[in-house]
Order: structure tokens, then C-alpha cells, then sequence
């Protein structure tokens, strides 16, 4: 499975998988991008992403949290 900046919601069950004891909601979007960029699954444009992008990946990790 290959995510894109699309994924927002698969890209947080990710997350959430590879940083279970992290609080969502004290993430930089620096960080984010950088964790988001650093997983195995995810193959897109760096340049591709943008602060609404990461507002999604974030909300929906706060979500599943």
C-alpha cells in the first residue's frame, strides 16, 4: 500500500501506529511533515503538501487518538 498526501486518514492510522504515545494536538506541522515524509508506505511530492493538508492528517489523528 502506497500513501499519498490524499490519505489523510490512512496517513493517521499510521501515525498513530508508529507514535502511539504522542498527543496529536502538541505536533509542529514541521514534525508532522517530517514523520509523514519518514514512513515507509508513503510515496508522494514533498512539495505536494501544504498547512491544509497536515490540518487534515492532524484532525483525523486526533480522531482516531
Amino acid at each position: 500500500m502506497t500513501l499519498k498526501w490524499v490519505d489523510s486518514l490512512e496517513i493517521a492510522l499510521e501515525l498513530l501506529e508508529q507514535y502511539p504515545d504522542v498527543e496529536p494536538e502538541t505536533i509542529r506541522f514541521t514534525d508532522l511533515n517530517q514523520w509523514i515524509l519518514a514512513l515507509d508506505c508513503f510515496d508522494d511530492d514533498p512539495s505536494h503538501c501544504n498547512e491544509r493538508v497536515l490540518e487534515a492528517i492532524q484532525a483525523n489523528w486526533i480522531a482516531e487518538k
